[in-house]
């Protein structure tokens, strides 16, 4: 008995997915087909997809491929549109391969010379009849994008209304602590974990991902504009915008989006233009130099071990080609000694850049509120700076070729004027006067050490160093020599 495969195609994905009902028809009859006509079904290919431009459809590929291996003989389709929309083209190339196609509903075989002309016709047929419903649905849904009618589902945490118009819903309390927990500094894996841990409903049903997390913080809806994908291959929401170039609200009136500032610093501090927090540390570190450290064999930390700082890799059982180890008391006086003579020696009026950057990280520690407010200035020119520069990488890929390109210019005018307002209030909160005083005299920089505190020497230190690399010794035993096994990276000015 001769093989046979059936390949059927629902046009729209369902709920059902591959089990729709439609599916089912389009079996029994493929089925019934075969019966009839002496032959074993084979193999049941399926697509929930549509059949029109670039939708990738992954049984039919393998649908053909067999076909075309003669792995075997014949292929049927319960319609020629079912099988395909692209016109002619598409099925003449498999006719003159001598491929075997049957379509049911039309009652055509491509192994019958007469039925050749009828099938090239019906494809030519089924494009056009694609061709212009794809332009009504195109023609419709734009009209409703216009008018701020929002199309599909409604978006986690927010509800449609019969004029298509969005509300806060059921877990709208769970976007805006998505957001404000970004804008605070928490990575999204980590807020995607404590949503987890908290049983926060998710878009999707299951457990919380970063991914999640970070299309919540960068969709326009939440600000309460309407969106459009740029094409199928980036499917990243961006704002709509409509003939005159502006975006439209999607919200309903009197419905409050997220607060636009708070969704601009979310954004900032994960790209990380901005930090999350400023002022004194989290944790509990109770060793000098802890997080400074790092072992030049293999880059680890060097958290402490009895009287020691030690390489973590090595001593967490990992490969370290050269693990290296210093007694604390012998390499904490060493960085003392070498950070008073540095910091004491820098120049404070010829602006060295060390005091430039002690200048910067003193400040944070000793005026938080201050410098938080400049910090976000500062944050907000780098993200205008990224803005301009991602329109201009996204035309060099060819993202505004099509419809939205007549957009571009109106995109980069406004991009170029938020980054104008972003400088000129950067320019009015830099460059307040900051007692350095301290800094500039080895003697009093001396006293404010023996006055201090385990935290606050941790953070005297930290204003001027970046990281201390030591090298494993020459051998067991040996003496400390700070110079040759440490190597300090001092502090740089932030880049602005």
């Amino acid at each position: 008995m001769d093989e046979i495969d059936l390949y059927l195609r629902r046009s729209k994905i369902t709920r059902e997915g591959v089990e729709a009902l439609t599916f089912t028809t389009q079996e029994e009859r493929g089925r019934a087909w075969a019966d009839q006509h002496n032959y074993r079904v084979r193999k049941v290919w399926k697509d929930n997809l549509s059949a029109w431009t670039d939708v990738k459809r992954p049984d039919f590929t393998k649908a053909l491929g067999a076909l075309r291996r003669k792995e075997v003989p014949a292929l049927w389709c319960y319609a020629v549109d079912r099988f395909d929309r692209q016109g002619a083209g598409s099925v003449i190339q498999l006719l003159d391969a001598g491929a075997r196609i049957i379509f049911d509903y039309e009652r055509l075989d491509s192994a019958v010379p007469r039925d050749r002309e009828r099938i090239i016709n019906d494809a030519e047929r089924a494009k056009t009849v694609s061709d212009l419903l794809s332009h009504r649905v195109r023609d419709t849904k734009q009209g409703q994008r216009r008018r701020g009618e929002w199309l599909g589902a409604a978006p986690f945490g927010l509800s449609k209304d019969k004029k298509g118009k969005l509300h806060h819903g059921a877990h709208w309390d769970t976007v805006l602590r998505v957001i404000t927990d970004v804008a605070d500094g928490y990575a999204p894996r980590v807020v995607a974990r404590r949503l987890t841990s908290d049983r926060k409903a998710s878009p999707k049903g299951g457990p919380w991902n970063a991914s999640t997390v970070r299309r919540i913080v960068y969709n326009p809806v939440y600000e309460g504009w309407q969106v459009v994908a740029l094409s199928r291959k980036h499917t990243w929401p961006v704002a709509y915008r409509n003939e005159a170039g502006e975006r439209v609200r999607v919200f309903a009136d009197g419905v409050d989006p997220v607060p636009a500032d708070l969704v601009a610093k979310a954004r900032r501090v994960h790209a990380g233009h901005q930090r999350g927090a400023l002022g004194p540390r989290v944790g509990k570190a109770t060793h000098l130099l802890t997080d400074l450290l790092r072992c030049a064999g293999c880059g680890a930390k060097m958290p402490t071990s009895g009287r020691s700082y030690v390489c973590n890799g090595h001593a967490m059982g990992k490969p370290c080609p050269a693990p290296a180890s210093a007694m604390r008391a012998r390499v904490e006086e060493y960085v003392y000694r070498a950070w008073v003579g540095a910091v004491s020696a820098a120049d404070v009026d010829a602006g060295d850049p060390l005091m430039i950057a002690v200048a910067e990280r003193w400040a944070a520690l000793v005026a938080p509120e201050e410098t938080e407010e400049a910090q976000e200035a500062l944050g907000a020119v780098k993200a205008a700076e990224a803005a301009v520069e991602r329109l201009a990488n996204d035309r060099a890929k060819g993202l505004y070729d099509g419809a939205m390109g007549k957009y571009f210019p109106r995109l980069v005018a406004e991009a170029e004027e938020t980054l104008k307002e972003a400088q000129a209030r950067a320019n009015g909160l830099t460059g307040g006067n900051v007692d350095l005083t301290m800094f500039d005299d080895a003697e009093l920089l001396e006293e404010a050490w023996e006055a201090a505190d385990l935290p606050m020497r941790r953070d005297l230190l930290r204003v001027a160093i970046e990281k201390i690399t030591v090298t494993q010794a020459a051998r067991r035993g040996a003496p400390f020599d700070g110079d040759a096994r440490c190597i300090i990276e001092w502090a740089t000015p932030a880049e602005e």
